[in-house]
């Protein structure tokens, strides 16, 4: 609440256009127009059994989701939020001003790695999309599984992530353990690892070379001649 309430003082004081990101109708009517279109475009003709998201402004989870619930109502719609921030799951309710922007941090709310992934209130557009009944299950994701899966896809599959990436395909991959065989499975990967040189997912790489990194980098013709 303290990065809206003060992005509200400075816009009042300077003049400043407030976007207001969690309640703009903007954001998920974008996301019906583009996002929600390539997944629809995509998948034309073929299965699309879960679609695996997460949510910070609810922006890309209510315009996908109405979506999908309109012209792919066979696809389950799985939303991820942090284990230590389970706001959806704890049912407890949002405290909401008259324009249903939220009023106070939420009660269930306790800080955690994933930025960008549910701040400590359930934005509008998350809450629209929770009162829409057409999210079929929420899975709480606990912070190592989120950094543990980012590594692994950057490691692994080439695939530079940030925390919350990996913590929506962490989620993924529950879903995915529990799928029946032949399931299709789309998961929201919509940030990059260079966001999070600073965080946690970094904590254990050294800012130097390794010696085995040295090793590959000696192990070529021009580096041995150069030694």
């Amino acid at each position: 609440m303290g990065m809206v309430i003060k992005a509200i003082e400075l816009a009042k004081t300077h003049g400043w256009f407030l976007t207001r990101q969690f309640e703009n109708e903007a954001n998920p009517d974008m996301h019906s127009r583009t996002t929600a279109r390539e997944i629809i475009a995509d998948f034309s003709g073929e299965r699309l059994d879960y679609w695996v998201t997460g949510y910070g402004t609810g922006g890309t989870l209510k315009g996908v989701a109405r979506i999908l619930a309109k012209e792919r109502p066979d696809t389950r719609i799985v939303v991820c939020e942090p284990q230590d921030a389970p706001l959806l799951t704890s049912g407890l309710p949002q405290q909401r001003n008259p324009d249903r922007s939220a009023a106070a941090a939420h009660p269930a709310f306790k800080p955690h790695p994933m930025q960008g992934w549910t701040p400590d209130f359930i934005p509008k557009l998350t809450g629209d999309a929770v009162d829409t009944g057409v999210i079929s299950r929420v899975i709480t994701i606990p912070n190592a599984d989120a950094i543990r899966y980012s590594r692994d896809l950057a490691q692994k599959e080439g695939i530079f992530v940030g925390i919350t990436a990996g913590a929506t395909f962490a989620g993924a991959m529950v879903v995915a353990a529990e799928a029946p065989k032949g399931s299709t499975i789309l998961c929201m990967l919509p940030d990059t690892g260079e966001r999070y040189l600073s965080t946690p997912l970094f904590t254990d790489i050294p800012a130097d070379m390794t010696d085995e990194e040295l090793a590959i980098s000696r192990s070529t013709p021009a580096a041995q001649m150069a030694v």
